[in-house]
C-alpha cells in the first residue's frame, strides 16, 4: 500500500526478526550489549577524578586569619576567594612563592597550592583586602557559594567508587560466563528439560536398534507416566540405571529419547562437570543438583560419562592427589542412597568404562540396572540405515540389507558416518543423488582410510606386496573357519599398504579352532613372502601384533593352553602392577605362545606350499589388477565347502520370505538366488600389511 511505511530497524532491539513477510527485507540488527554502558560509566567517573584533581591543583593548608592576612600583605597571591556558604576565604599561592610558604617544590603540593582561613564576618575580609591594595599589593577579591567541603570529600572518595564500581563489573562478567561467578560456582550446571521447554527433540522413534535396552529405559519412562499401574502390585521404581556399552553405540542417544518422552523435569549434565579448580566445588555441585531435583520431584538426573567422578577409590598412586575427587563420589553416594530419601528421583548415567568405577556406586540400591547397549547385529544395523538414510537423496540401486551386511562392527555412530560420508563422495563427484558404489567408497574410506593413488611403489615392491595380500586370501578361502573374503587390494590405503577386507563371523561364542584358523590366516601373509620370495618385510607387522596378542589372550586369559590348561590371569585392576602370576608361569605363557604361533606359521605355510599354484595366479592377478574381489577367489580355488553363519542367516531371512510370500494370493513363485555374487561388493573388515 501507498500509506505503508518500511518499518525501520530497533536500534537496540535483541530480538530477531520473526519469519513472515519482509522478515528477510532487512538485515539482522545486533543486540545492545550492556558491557558497553558499564565501560561508558567508568570512563566518566575516572574523567571526573581527573577534573576534580586538576581543579585542586595541589594541597589545602588551613591557617588562623591573621596569618593569612601576613600572607596576603606580603605578596604571595593576587587573588582571595571568599565562601559566604562556609564562611571561609582562600588564597591560590603564586608558584614563584610555593617554596617560601610550603618549604616544598612543586612535585608535592601541586601547581596551585591554597591557604584557607575562617573569618567571622564579610566586612572583615574586604578590609583585609581594601588594605592589601593600600599597600601596592593588586589582590582581586570574589565571592562564591558552594559546598567545597562537600566536593573535597565526594572528589577523594571517587577512587574508591571507581574501584568498587571496576571490581563488581568484573565479578558480573565472570558470572556470565563461569555459572553464576565466584559465588555462584558450587552451584549445579544441570541443563534442564522439561516438558514443552528446550525439548531435544528426539523421541523412542528416531532410536534404531536396541531393543532390549530401549525396553529397560522405556519401563523407566513408563512408570513415571503411570506409578499407580507399578505400586498396586507391591512394585518400586529401580532407583539409578547405568547404560553400559563402547562408544558410539547411542548410550547418550537413548538418554535424549528419555529426555524427550518423559513428562518429568529431566537434569542433563556431565561428570566433568562436577570437577573445579575449587576445593569442595564437586560436592557442593552434586549437593545444589539433587536440591533442585527433589524440588521438582518427580524427576531424572542424567550424568554422562560418570567415570570422570566414579572412578575407584583409592586408586590413584598419588597420596592426596584425588582428594577433591573422592569427596565429590561420596557425596554421590550418599545423595543416591543415604539418610536423605530421594523418592521421585530417578538417576540415570552412561560410560564405556564400567570396569573402573566404584564398587559402591554399582550395587542395588544405587543403580540398580545395568544396561548394556552392545554394537548392534545385522537386523538392527538394518534398522539404523533406515533411520539415517531418510534425509539423503539416494539412487535406485540402494539396498538396505546389502549396507547392513557390509557393515558388521560398525556402531550407530560409525554407520551415521557411512551415510555422511557418502554423501559427501557423491556430491564431490556431482552425482544427482547418492548410489551404491558411493557407500562402497564411503565403507573402504572409513575403514582403510583415503586411498594413496600417488603413492610411488617399484615392481619389486608391488610383487612383494600382491604376495603378501594373495596369502592371506588364500589360507582364508582353504580354511574351515576362516572369515568369508570380500575383496583384496594392493593400492595403499592410510598407513597400509595393502588390505584384505573379510566379514567376520557375529559369534556368540568363539571356539578354540576360530581362533587357531585366525591365527594362521594372519601368519599368511608372512608366509608367503617367505616361501615365494624368500625374504620377509616390515610390511607384516600388524599381522604379527594382532597374532601376539590373540595368541596371548587364548594362553593367559581362556585357558587353551596344553601347559596351562584352565587357568585364566586376567585382572581388570587398574594401576596395579603386580602380576597375578610368577615368574616361571610368565616364562610358561611366553613359551606357549611362541609355539602355538610357530605352530600356525608353520601350518600356513604348508597350505601356501600346497596350494602354490593357485596362489601364485591369485597374486599375478592382483598385481595385475590392483584389486580383486570374492568370485575372482572362488574362479582360482573353486567354491567354498563350508557354509559361513552369515550365509546360513541370509538363508533363513530368504525362507521366511518364500513363506511369506508364498501366504500372499499374488506371490510369485521365483525368487532371486544372487546372493552370493553380491559378496564381491561386501566390505568389513581390514588386515592391514
Amino acid at each position: 500500500m501507498a500509506n505503508q511505511k518500511e518499518k525501520k530497524p530497533r536500534l537496540f532491539s535483541s530480538k530477531s526478526p520473526k519469519n513472515g513477510t519482509g522478515a528477510g527485507k532487512n538485515p539482522k540488527t545486533p543486540g545492545f550489549s550492556l558491557s558497553w554502558v558499564y565501560i561508558i560509566i567508568i570512563g566518566v567517573l575516572a574523567y571526573m577524578l581527573y577534573t576534580g584533581q586538576s581543579s585542586s591543583g595541589g594541597i589545602d593548608k588551613e591557617v588562623s586569619l591573621t596569618e593569612f592576612q601576613r600572607y596576603v600583605m606580603t605578596g604571595y597571591t593576587r587573588k582571595v576567594v571568599a565562601n559566604t556558604s562556609e564562611n571561609t576565604v582562600s588564597l591560590i599561592v603564586k608558584p614563584d612563592s610555593i617554596r617560601s610558604v610550603f618549604g616544598m617544590g612543586t612535585d608535592r603540593t601541586g601547581k596551585e597550592p591554597t591557604i584557607t582561613a575562617n573569618y567571622a564576618t564579610s566586612e572583615s575580609v574586604e578590609a583585609l583586602v581594601l588594605k592589601a591594595r593600600e599597600s601596592g599589593q593588586p589582590v582581586s577579591l570574589t565571592y562564591k557559594k558552594g559546598n567545597g567541603m562537600l566536593w573535597n570529600l565526594l572528589m577523594s572518595l571517587l577512587p574508591i567508587v571507581v574501584l568498587v564500581a571496576l571490581w563488581m563489573f568484573v565479578l558480573r562478567r565472570m558470572g556470565g560466563g563461569m555459572g553464576g561467578g565466584i559465588m555462584g560456582v558450587g552451584k549445579s550446571r544441570a541443563k534442564l528439560f522439561e516438558k514443552g521447554q528446550n525439548s531435544t527433540g528426539i523421541t523412542f522413534k528416531d532410536v534404531a536398534g536396541q531393543e532390549g535396552a530401549k525396553q529397560e529405559v522405556q519401563e523407566i519412562v513408563e512408570f513415571l507416566k503411570n506409578p499407580k499401574k507399578y505400586t498396586d502390585l507391591g512394585g518400586k521404581i529401580p532407583k539409578g540405571a547405568l547404560l553400559v556399552g563402547p562408544p558410539g553405540t547411542g548410550k547418550t542417544l537413548l538418554a535424549k529419547a528419555v529426555a524427550g518422552e518423559a513428562d518429568v523435569p529431566f537434569f542433563s549434565l556431565a561428570g566433568s562437570d562436577f570437577v573445579e579448580m575449587f576445593v569442595g566445588v564437586g560436592a557442593s555441585r552434586v549437593r545444589d543438583l539433587f536440591r533442585q531435583a527433589k524440588e521438582k520431584a518427580p524427576s531424572i538426573i542424567f550424568i554422562d560419562e560418570i567415570d570422570a567422578i566414579g572412578r575407584a577409590r583409592g586408586s590413584h598412586l598419588a597420596t592426596g592427589a584425588n582428594d577433591e575427587r573422592e569427596s565429590t563420589l561420596n557425596q554421590l553416594l550418599t545423595e543416591m542412597d543415604g539418610f536423605d530419601t530421594n523418592s521421585g528421583v530417578i538417576i540415570m548415567a552412561a560410560t564405556n568404562r564400567v570396569e573402573i568405577l566404584d564398587k559402591a556406586l554399582l550395587r542395588a540400591g544405587r543403580f540398580d540396572r545395568q544396561i548394556h547397549v552392545d554394537l548392534p547385529d545385522m537386523k538392527e544395523r538394518r534398522a539404523i540405515f533406515e533411520v539415517h538414510l531418510k534425509p539423503i537423496k539416494l539412487g535406485g540401486d540402494i539396498d538396505i540389507d546389502f549396507l547392513a551386511r557390509q557393515t558388521p562392527g560398525f556402531s550407530g555412530a560409525d554407520i551415521a558416518n557411512v551415510c555422511n560420508e557418502a554423501a559427501l563422495i557423491a556430491a564431490r563427484y556431482d552425482h544427482p543423488a547418492v548410489v551404491k558404489q558411493d557407500f562402497l567408497d564411503a565403507v573402504d574410506r572409513i575403514i582403510g582410510g583415503l586411498e594413496k593413488k600417488s603413492k610411488v611403489m617399484t615392481a619389486d615392491e608391488k610383487h612383494a606386496i600382491a604376495i603378501h595380500e594373495a596369502g592371506h586370501a588364500s589360507v582364508s578361502w582353504l580354511t574351515r573357519y576362516g572369515n568369508p573374503l570380500v575383496k583384496v587390494t594392493i593400492v595403499p590405503r592410510g598407513q597400509a599398504l595393502g588390505a584384505a577386507w573379510y566379514l567376520p563371523e557375529e559369534r556368540t561364542i568363539t571356539l578354540k579352532e576360530q581362533m587357531l584358523d585366525e591365527l594362521c590366516s594372519l601368519l599368511a601373509g608372512r608366509a608367503a613372502e617367505e616361501i615365494f620370495t624368500g625374504h620377509i618385510s616390515s610390511g607384516a607387522l600388524s599381522d604379527i601384533e594382532r597374532a601376539t596378542k590373540l595368541a596371548f589372550s587364548m594362553v593367559a586369559y581362556y585357558g587353551m593352553s596344553d601347559a596351562l590348561p584352565n587357568l585364566c590371569y586376567y585382572t581388570n585392576e587398574q594401576y596395579s602392577f603386580n602380576k597375578p602370576y610368577g615368574d616361571k608361569t610368565a616364562a610358561l605363557i611366553d613359551s606357549e605362545v611362541q609355539r602355538i604361533i610357530a605352530e600356525q606359521y608353520a601350518r600356513a605355510k604348508q597350505i601356501l606350499a600346497d596350494n602354490k599354484e593357485g596362489h601364485n595366479k591369485l597374486a599375478a592377478m592382483l598385481e595385475e589388477r590392483e584389486v580383486i574381489f570374492t568370485e575372482d577367489v572362488e574362479g582360482i580355488f573353486g567354491k567354498r565347502p563350508w557354509i559361513s553363519r552369515v550365509e546360513e542367516l541370509m538363508r533363513d531371512e530368504q525362507a521366511e520370505t518364500e513363506g511369506d510370500n508364498a501366504t500372499s494370493p499374488d506371490a510369485v513363485t521365483s525368487v532371486s538366488s544372487d546372493v552370493e555374487t553380491e559378496h564381491h561388493d561386501e566390505t568389513a573388515e581390514q588386515t592391514k600389511s
